[in-house]
């Protein structure tokens, strides 16, 4: 089995809200979706976050949105596509100054709250966010979820997508997430989110809100990430949980990269 890649949403505050220090969280990850401005995120946080980041050695990503700061990217906006990728494009632009001057440099992509969720069927803007990785740099990876409409389209286009799982959020039958207003939706106890991650890793698979199994692996292929929201009750703690349930049961961690051999491409 090779390695997992960990990762979380960090950098979204702005100004004089949001967390101030994200090290124990980053302490635990091998991979940072920093938020891009668009959802969350300033200049002075992009910049202190992606130092944080690469001083761990913790690969930076850039986690793109909908224009919507008042509602955190967790609106749908009905954008047209074509200024959709623009939006996008404009968001990783941002996002490679600091962390280059970090000595890092972005390493893959992974849409936010509406966007990525909108993606699983929204084709316009499915097609979106692929065009945007693929004009940025195609060889980037882009964490999504198999059977959705952002990876069918990845595929089709030469893009490679990551499959991720969540180990703090709720599954429907369908293998989504649950929406965030709807019971059981988060997973906040950290025995509970080591098991679910060891079943992801080991299966592919994953207990839904009503009980049933549920692949979330791509068909042919393993999951390749991890994903804990810092915005979780207890996040760092879960993380560190599934952390040490992955070396328990053998599962390495690592960047975004390491996990390529583990992606089948079929939707």
């Amino acid at each position: 089995m090779t390695a997992l890649a960990l990762n979380t949403d960090v950098g979204e505050g702005f100004g004089v809200w949001g967390p101030a220090d994200e090290g124990e969280l980053l302490d635990q990850v091998t991979a940072a979706n920093v938020a891009c401005g668009f959802h969350a995120g300033d200049p002075d946080i992009l910049r202190r976050t992606c130092e944080a980041s690469t001083a761990r050695g913790v690969a930076i990503g850039a986690q793109v949105s909908y224009r919507d700061l008042a509602g955190f990217g967790r609106r749908f906006i009905d954008v047209p596509p074509a200024t959709l990728v623009n939006e996008l494009l404009y968001q990783m632009g941002a996002l490679e100054v600091f962390a280059r001057l970090a000595g890092g440099r972005v390493g893959y992509v992974k849409a936010h709250g509406a966007l990525y969720n909108a993606a699983a069927r929204h084709t316009g803007h499915a097609a979106a966010i692929v065009e945007a990785v693929a004009l940025y740099d195609g060889a980037l990876p882009l964490l999504c979820q198999p059977r959705t409409a952002v990876w069918e389209r990845a595929v089709a286009a030469g893009v490679r997508p990551l499959a991720e799982g969540f180990i703090d959020r709720g599954y429907t039958d369908e293998g989504l997430l649950v929406p965030r207003s709807a019971p059981g939706a988060l997973i906040t106890d950290p025995a509970e989110a080591a098991e679910r991650a060891l079943r992801m890793a080991e299966s592919g698979t994953v207990v839904s809100v009503s009980g049933s199994v549920v692949r979330i692996a791509p068909d042919g292929g393993e999951l390749a990430a991890l994903c804990v929201h810092s915005d979780t009750p207890g996040a760092a703690g879960l993380a560190a949980a599934v952390r040490e349930a992955l070396a328990s049961g053998g599962v390495a961690v690592g960047p975004p990269g390491a996990a390529a051999d583990r992606v089948g491409v079929r939707s």
